[in-house]
């Protein structure tokens, strides 16, 4: 009794300077951050999300320990330019990524210039890693350790061979695996299974301080290389259904184990999991010309199709948002930045963001949709989502098979009455045409 006496007298001694003036509590310790980004992951290829032939129990249930949106959409229909809207929270045009960043060593991508989750978060004391996939520049001055990161471990480029690390087309060839923009070699293993060995070292080095792991998983990105086990688990699938759903199942396998680790060393009340695909599923030759599905949905890849933008998003936090539930408010990938910026009560930078957080309609299925508008734009197409209404300017239908079919002019649904972008309405609405011409004129970077 008399030691805990002592002991209370102790802490009001340090709590109050000889003046009287009360000194500040040490801060609340901020939570852990790990955003996931998976790969040409099709609209609707999640199980809990309606896919029954797939097997995604890890993702699943993140799902059912979190919020899942069913509205939610990629900064853009393709990977770079998808990234960077993530990252910097700014649609990719006004990111400096408009397109894919190239893939040869030496080549620059995003600006230096735009400020990151990684930089946002690093100078609020976290530690920073990358892991996987970048795409982002391929040059010192854009690759991960420019942009915020502490430590990165992944392929430069657009994806490689898992198993040699080679870039995976267009010669001649060249291997792409680096550590902090260093070259390294590790011929024969496995790229999902390197990454979440380095996934793993990151949150052990840094389990005791708040820490953010982009986990940028290449997967199921072609080359369709899902390991055996899934291999054998989906050969009875109709081809190429069975490739990509074993890379699927390979890639909710890897992710389970990252996220096991979370929960081994204590971390899971502690960390922020987000799980979202950078775009639709790839309809390209390289990719068996499918082998996802966007559900109802039109388009895949490279369109702004719904099929092409329209992707899972998966947000857990145990504790501190709901569990189990489905939110049907419209969010965007450039909402990450502000939304995490909120919750870990960090000053976003100070730049002019077009992500808005989503922290209230995560907290409440009641709460608005906190953009009155989005927008995307890629080459010649462009699209604009204004409530239900939604106006593409020459979209790229790759339902099919990329490059798949342009078409010229205005193509207008509501999405509510028509999710599947059937029935173009646009000259029986050229009021409404008008306005959101003059709205995407308006606000695009």
């Amino acid at each position: 009794m008399a030691m805990a006496m002592a002991m209370v007298m102790a802490m009001a001694a340090w709590s109050f300077m000889p003046t009287g003036r009360i000194l500040a509590a040490p801060p609340v310790e901020r939570p852990n951050v790990i955003v996931i980004l998976t790969d040409d992951q099709g609209t609707a290829d999640l199980h809990i999300a309606g896919a029954s032939d797939l097997d995604t129990p890890n993702l699943d249930a993140l799902a059912r320990a979190g919020v899942r949106f069913s509205q939610f959409y990629a900064a853009a229909p393709v990977c770079s330019p998808s990234r960077a809207g993530l990252l910097t929270g700014r649609y990719p045009r006004r990111a400096g990524m408009p397109g894919n960043a190239p893939s040869q060593a030496g080549r620059p991508g995003m600006p230096g210039r735009e400020v990151t989750i990684a930089e946002m978060l690093r100078a609020a004391g976290y530690a920073t890693g990358h892991v996987g996939k970048w795409h982002l520049g391929y040059s010192t001055d854009t690759m991960p350790l420019a942009q915020g990161f502490d430590s990165s471990f992944g392929h430069m480029g657009g994806c490689i061979d898992n198993y040699s690390h080679f870039f995976y087309w267009e010669g001649p060839n060249r291997h792409d695996l680096h550590r902090d923009g260093r070259e390294v070699q590790a011929p024969g293993r496995f790229f999902g299974d390197l990454i979440v060995e380095e996934g793993v070292a990151f949150l052990k080095k840094h389990r005791d301080h708040p820490f953010f792991l982009y986990f940028a998983i290449n997967e199921p990105h072609y080359p369709y290389q899902g390991t055996p086990r899934w291999l054998e688990r989906y050969a009875g699938l109709k081809y190429p259904r069975n490739l990509y759903a074993s890379f699927i199942s390979t890639m909710d396998e890897r992710i389970g184990q990252l996220l096991a680790e979370v929960d081994a060393l204590g971390l899971r009340e502690r960390t922020i999991v987000i799980v979202q695909s950078d775009h639709g599923h790839s309809t390209e030759e390289r990719a068996h010309f499918g082998g996802g599905s966007a559900g109802i949905y039109r388009g895949a890849k490279f369109s702004v199709f719904e099929g092409g933008i329209r992707v899972p998003a998966i947000i857990r936090w145990p504790g501190h948002i709901p569990a189990g539930e489905v939110r049907n408010q419209i969010g965007h990938g450039c909402d990450w930045l502000p939304t995490i910026a909120e919750l870990c009560n960090v000053p976003p930078p100070k730049v002019h963001l077009d992500g808005r957080s989503l922290v209230a309609a995560i907290r409440s299925a009641d709460a608005p949709t906190p953009h009155d508008a989005v927008l995307w734009q890629i080459g010649e197409s462009w699209a604009v989502r204004s409530g239900d209404w939604k106006l593409l300017h020459d979209p790229v239908d790759t339902t099919r098979r990329a490059p798949g079919e342009r078409l010229r002019g205005a193509y207008l649904y509501n999405l509510h009455e028509d999710p599947s972008e059937k029935t173009n309405i646009a000259a029986a609405h050229p009021d409404i045409v008008q306005r959101l011409t003059q709205l995407y004129e308006s606000r695009r970077p």
